[in-house]
């Protein structure tokens, strides 16, 4: 029988690094948007792929800040609300975010 190895997860700096980190880059995106987009989201992806290493959730206020699919940043003035549901429609993809 084949055994599974059990793999250690991240020490606690790293994890609370990494969140620091997110939250740095993100406002940091929020800072070069008006400037500079193409960098703006450079700063998200790396915001989310730093989450991902680390096993680290985004947290939610800077998560409904970025477009799930292509990761720029949202209008926050540009929303529409619909039986309790926030709908935004990012300006870069034209793609509908949804959040309750």
């Amino acid at each position: 029988m084949i055994t599974q190895r059990k793999r250690s997860s991240k020490p606690d700096w790293q994890i609370a690094i990494a969140e620091e980190r997110i939250a740095i880059l993100f406002n940091e995106a929020k800072k070069r948007a008006p400037t500079d987009q193409k960098l703006a989201q450079r700063y998200v992806q790396l915001a989310k792929r730093i989450g991902m290493r680390y096993n680290v959730s985004i947290p939610k206020h800077l998560k409904r800040q970025a477009c799930k699919y292509c990761c720029s940043l949202l209008p926050l003035v540009q929303h529409r609300v619909k039986k309790g549901v926030v709908v935004v429609v990012c300006e870069q993809c034209h793609k509908t975010n949804r959040y309750r």
